[in-house]
């Protein structure tokens, strides 16, 4: 897997469709093509010469991460690695991805951003490059798209059956809201090419980087 991260010796893909379960195990995750995973921590606002012992998705708890403070902000933390050709960074706390995501994007960068979102649902979705904001919707309402290119992916989401081809009707509009939110996470794995491995939120160890607020980073 590259810089900042140590396979789990299989070598299958497990692809992102998994994160359509996602629900507090994290508060986003970032993918960035065209940088490496130390550069991408520092564009998300990391100091690279400060941060824990690679840690692992159940470890990274025990950090003394704030998520809230009122009238100033949170604590940010990643964790950060690489997969399938992307640098990738788990977001906990208050991060900064949707924040910082064209300043990521910028000198040709891609940037794909996925956040949970399970207290004020949808699921979000945001890819940028080149320092724009591509396009963007919510997982189970995609016919609200936004972006220079807002129906960048709406081919892929009529052919996936998310939308008809209208590009506004639910194709499935009574359906099981965690299947169809796997179906469009489906098209943009299959779009960008993105893989992640289950286990970046259990047992792999990954190298941890406060990125906003003042996280106690102990470990």
């Amino acid at each position: 897997m590259g810089e900042g991260a140590q396979g789990d010796g299989t070598g299958e893909r497990e692809g992102i469709r998994w994160l359509a379960g996602i629900r507090w195990e994290l508060d986003g995750v970032v993918f960035a093509r065209g940088i490496p995973p130390l550069e991408l921590a520092r564009r998300m606002g990391a100091d690279p010469s400060v941060g824990a012992a690679p840690i692992s998705g159940d470890e990274v708890w025990e950090l003394e991460i704030e998520s809230y403070r009122p009238g100033e902000d949170g604590d940010g933390v990643v964790r950060i690695g690489e997969c399938g050709g992307w640098s990738f960074a788990i977001e906990y706390g208050d991060s900064t991805g949707a924040d910082r995501l064209t300043e990521i994007a910028r000198d040709g960068v891609e940037v794909v951003h996925l956040r949970p979102m399970p207290e004020h649902p949808p699921a979000m979705f945001d890819y940028a490059r080149d320092g724009a904001a591509v396009c963007g919707f919510g997982l189970c309402e995609e016919r609200w798209r936004w972006g220079q290119e807002p129906d960048l992916l709406l081919p892929e989401l009529v052919e996936a059956r998310v939308l008809e081809a209208d590009g506004i009707t639910s194709a499935a509009p009574d359906g099981d809201h965690e299947a169809m939110r796997a179906r469009s996470l489906g098209v943009v794995e299959r779009r960008f090419g993105l893989d992640l491995p289950r286990a970046v939120l259990g047992e792999l160890r990954l190298p941890a980087y406060a990125v906003r607020g003042t996280p106690g980073m102990r470990l």
